[in-house]
């Protein structure tokens, strides 16, 4: 069956809540539209994922962290990054204003 829509479409304002809703997935790898509205990481909470995961910024904008880093990626539309699997990664903070709209794809 094929599946078709759009990214923007029913954008949630994500003012309440980050949501996260999986558009595709398929053998070694998942499609998810993030939406987030002034949303970040808990204070100490690091991601460290098994998986790879490339993401980019559709529509906001946010500040992204790598562990060792110095100071947090800003991301604004069509920003994006590959993030390896075990690279420990936060989000600093997103667009308070309006919602930050993300396509993230988790692969091998």
């Amino acid at each position: 069956m094929m599946k078709a829509g759009n990214l923007f479409a029913d954008c949630p304002d994500a003012a309440a809540g980050e949501t996260t809703e999986v558009l595709a997935a398929f053998r070694g790898a998942r499609v998810e539209r993030i939406v987030s509205r002034g949303q970040a990481s808990p204070p100490g909470f690091w991601y460290d994922q098994a998986r790879t995961e490339w993401v980019v910024v559709l529509s906001g904008s946010a500040g992204l962290l790598i562990e060792g880093e110095a100071a947090p990626r800003v991301l604004a539309p069509g920003d994006y990054v590959e993030i390896p699997a075990h690279v420990r990664h936060r989000v600093e903070w997103t667009d308070a204003a309006q919602p930050t709209l993300w396509l993230a794809v988790h692969g091998e």
